[in-house]
């Protein structure tokens, strides 16, 4: 291990807090020491008491040096810092081999705060980096606080009682427990930020001038035309009154509290305005003004600088370059945006990164005549992001449905974990355009856009193509009831719609019924008795009626018919009514969950178009078929040793590094170069076999190879990328003479060959790898071998580890599936055992962040075995925990 004094800056994250604010985690530093001292001056004698076993009233110069002046190996020691203000610390001291003593001390005032969970967390991460497998503390037996915080980690913890003083032992091993702890409290606490942001109590706007039309005043009149419940107060530094209300020289001039402030200042001067609000005590900023990341290379600097100093002072932060956030909460009635126009109360929260797109969004979502429950445009995403809003939307009991509009993907892994978990219970329908320059595209993470494609389908979201699609099927989501099977009945009034939307059912992947034609002068009656009929029978699970008349008349009769027949079927009913889009007033139902001309749960949605409402469906229908199938943890495998597997990987990359380092997974700063291992033999940690193969030199070497592994052989390339080139293999060699006839007809070629056991037929090529992502962590990838998926790209993803279902949709992914399964005269193979080296293969790309990239080139599936004949790993020293790994933080 590489002993080092300097500063690990790697340690620093912002973090949020179990009450949603944030604090700074940095190592501490000898320039600490004068803050060290006021830090410990404002600790209570309790609190003294429980951390040194008696009165301390003051730390002597001798402790502050030592305190501060830490070697980050055996001594290490974390703060949490407010502003310049330090309120916690938590340190260990190595006592012995693996072991170290650990203590922390939280400032009083900011007990309760989940400050000293997440210091643990941190630490815990920063001693194993270190080699330190378990933590030692002695706690006085009133010291509650403490002996909690340790119990709850979720780490395997023993105490024993001795001279007084309770011993707690901490083993460090991550386990299930400790990784659910870390989850459900960075749940809990980004949930709260946002529920801060979007419940406030008070709204200050800052730069709120008197010119009509500038962007402070915009946001202030539709503040006060939403009849804001809180007080409202316009900031600005020369003028007494804006819109009529009594206006601030600056924050700290208010007379209440300001739970809120939106910032529309120059963007100069928006630090400066942070600092004001931290002193105010404000609990989170909208910043709509412009002039940052958007603007190149000194924008985005300021726009660094504006997080890491909001963040610091414990404030979140939407934007800025932003359109705002709104809240229909009746007992809120938050428009903090520049949009004039805000939706009625819904059950839908949307999520739009684009700022200049969210006015015409939310306008587009009013013309519908849909409802929203909460609404945020991020901007540029300095700080919250759509990782945030999923956390909250997950526990608010006024969101039913998420919308999500994506121009980048900041965390995906984290973005697809969180939304795996909670499309479990609440659909997300997400349209993502190609990516920004201030993000990233699927291309520039390195993976195709069709992969990412791929993770959204594993993590049950609703990807569409385009806003209208968003929005069509929100609107299905938003009022009807989930289908349970693609069957679809058609009731329609036109033989010519009838047709086209069986059509579309077929094309989509539905199973259409028969049309019932009613003819085009069905009234009320006969298109409630028809669906009534449809909606009774068994096989049918989702009904799209479809009324064009030739002459209008009478709709609202038709209208109250479909709603009595769609009322207690607990099946999906839609329509083309009339070519109206969206949700026509006489196909809404009132109640709790409609306010005024919002509809409620049993509203009829309407598409312009048979097509349209038939794709709409189509997307449901696969959602909810994801969804009616039980979550599953990755299997228990057998055969599986990960400690000699990464024994394998740290031999490799230390005998790979030239300047000699020993390395430690996780601790370097920059990854290191690419080092080749033994493919076999590291696969062979997993339970898998490469099919035996040698490396020949000589005609004579290849015929004794042949005796050697048995007859018939084949003669290929060694490189196990030659698959992609043809000419590079001999195949069923039975005897000497055809083995040096092939070595003579590839020895040409000036490479090195190899004679392999020639595998049982029939079967069919696949291959199987799998990348560590930069941003979506470890991927495993699968498609046929055949030459013509090769070139079409046919390929499935799914981010490791994987599940049996999550191979078992790989497989059946590609398009070239069906060959595996007994169709277009290829035989049935066993597509069980792929799976299992799917599996295999998704639980050592989990484990292992150091292999960047792993090929089995090719695997040959057959009637009852699955072979892999050829393995390449490329090993790579990571730059860093995953992205979505380690201890709490925010990106």
């Amino acid at each position: 291990m590489v002993v080092e004094a300097q500063y690990p800056a790697h340690w620093e994250a912002d973090v949020v807090l179990a009450d949603g604010g944030t604090a700074h985690v940095r190592p501490i530093r000898p320039a600490d020491a004068d803050r060290l001292r006021s830090f410990y001056s404002r600790l209570s004698d309790e609190s003294i008491y429980f951390r040194f076993f008696g009165p301390r009233p003051r730390l002597s110069d001798r402790e502050v040096e030592r305190f501060t002046n830490v070697d980050y190996v055996n001594r290490v020691a974390l703060i949490a810092t407010l502003g310049t203000e330090m309120v916690a610390v938590i340190r260990y001291d190595r006592t012995g081999p693996g072991e170290a003593e650990v203590a922390f001390l939280v400032e009083d005032a900011h007990q309760g705060r989940g400050v000293a969970s997440v210091l643990l967390e941190h630490l815990a991460a920063t001693a194993r980096e270190r080699g330190i497998e378990r933590f030692v503390a002695d706690v006085l037996p009133a010291n509650m606080r403490m002996t909690g915080l340790l119990r709850q980690a979720g780490y395997t913890a023993q105490s024993q009682f001795e001279d007084g003083v309770v011993r707690m032992t901490l083993d460090l091993t991550p386990t299930d427990t400790s990784a659910e702890v870390t989850t459900a409290r960075e749940h809990r606490a980004e949930s709260r930020s946002i529920a801060r942001l979007l419940t406030p109590g008070s709204v200050a706007v800052i730069g709120a001038s008197r010119e009509p039309g500038g962007v402070g005043q915009t946001v202030l009149r539709n503040l006060l035309a939403a009849d804001f419940t809180g007080p409202v107060y316009p900031v600005h530094r020369e003028v007494r009154a804006v819109a009529g209300v009594r206006a601030y020289p600056s924050v700290g001039a208010i007379d209440g509290e300001v739970d809120l402030a939106v910032v529309a200042v120059p963007a100069e001067g928006v630090i400066d305005v942070v600092k004001e609000c931290a002193e105010k005590g404000v609990h989170g900023l909208v910043v709509v003004s412009s002039g940052f990341g958007e603007t190149g290379a000194r924008g985005r600097a300021r726009q660094d600088e504006l997080a890491r100093i909001a963040r610091s002072y414990g404030l979140r932060v939407v934007g800025p370059n932003c359109l705002g956030i709104a809240n229909t909460d009746p007992s809120v009635r938050l428009n903090a945006t520049l949009a004039a126009t805000v939706p009625g109360r819904g059950r839908v929260g949307f999520f739009s990164q684009s700022g200049a797109l969210g006015t015409a969004l939310l306008q587009r979502v009013a013309q519908r005549g849909m409802g929203i429950s909460t609404f945020v445009s991020a901007g540029n995403r300095a700080d919250v992001s759509g990782n945030d809003l999923l956390q909250y939307w997950e526990e608010d009991d006024s969101t039913e449905v998420i919308l999500l509009y994506l121009e980048s993907l900041g965390n995906p892994r984290k973005f697809t974990r969180l939304a795996r978990r909670i499309s479990r219970r609440k659909p997300v329908v997400v349209v993502k355009s190609g990516g920004t320059p201030s993000g990233h595209s699927a291309e520039e993470l390195g993976l195709p856009d069709s992969a990412v494609g791929s993770l959204f389908d594993q993590a049950g979201l609703i990807r569409v193509d385009d806003l209208i699609q968003l929005f069509d099927v929100g609107q299905l989501l938003a009022y009807q009831p989930l289908p349970a099977g693609p069957r679809v009945a058609l009731v329609t009034n036109s033989d010519a719609l009838g047709l086209l939307a069986a059509d579309a059912c077929v094309a989509a992947g539905l199973e259409p019924r028969p049309p019932v034609n009613l003819g085009p002068a069905a009234g009320p009656a006969e298109f409630g008795a028809a669906l009534a009929g449809e909606l009774a029978s068994p096989d049918v699970d989702a009904a799209v009626v479809i009324d064009m008349p030739p002459i209008p008349g009478r709709a609202e009769e038709v209208a109250a018919e479909l709603l009595r027949a769609a009322e207690d079927a607990g099946k999906p009913v839609l329509t083309t009514f009339r070519g109206h889009l969206g949700m026509h007033p006489a196909l809404r139902v009132s109640g709790a969950s409609g306010t005024g001309s919002t509809p409620a749960r049993g509203s009829i949605p309407s598409y312009a178009a048979p097509e349209e409402a038939v794709r709409a469906l189509a997307y449901v229908v696969r959602y909810a078929t994801w969804r009616a199938q039980p979550a599953a943890p990755p299997p228990e495998l057998d055969g599986i040793d990960t400690a000699r597997a990464k024994a394998l990987v740290h031999q490799a990359l230390s005998a790979g590094d030239p300047a000699g380092n020993e390395v430690v997974s996780g601790g370097f700063a920059e990854a290191g170069p690419p080092v080749e291992v033994d493919a076999a033999e590291l696969l062979s940690c997993y339970g898998l076999t490469v099919w035996p193969a040698e490396v020949v030199g000589s005609p004579e070497e290849a015929v004794a190879a042949a005796e050697r592994l048995g007859w018939p052989v084949v003669v290929k390339v060694a490189d196990p990328g030659a698959s992609r080139r043809a000419g590079t293999v001999r195949l069923g060699l039975t005897g000497p003479e055809m083995v040096r006839h092939a070595y003579a007809e590839l020895s040409g070629e000036r490479v090195e060959l190899a004679v392999q056991r020639m595998a049982p037929q029939p079967a069919v090529p696949t291959v199987v790898g799998m990348i560590e992502d930069p941003a979506f962590g470890p991927v495993v990838s699968f498609g046929l071998g055949e030459v013509t998926a090769r070139l079409l790209l046919d390929q499935g993803f799914r981010l490791a580890p994987l599940t049996g279902e999550d191979a078992s949709a790989l497989v059946r992914s590609v398009r070239a599936a069906p060959l595996l399964f007994g169709e277009y005269g290829y035989p049935p193979v066993a597509v069980d055992a792929l799976e299992e080296v799917l599996v295999r293969v998704g639980r050592l790309a989990h484990d292992l962040p150091e292999v960047s990239r792993l090929d089995l080139d090719q695997v040959l599936v057959g009637e009852s075995d699955a072979m892999i004949l050829g393995a390449r790993a490329t090993l790579r020293t990571p730059a860093g925990p995953r992205l979505d790994g380690g201890p709490r933080r925010l990106s």
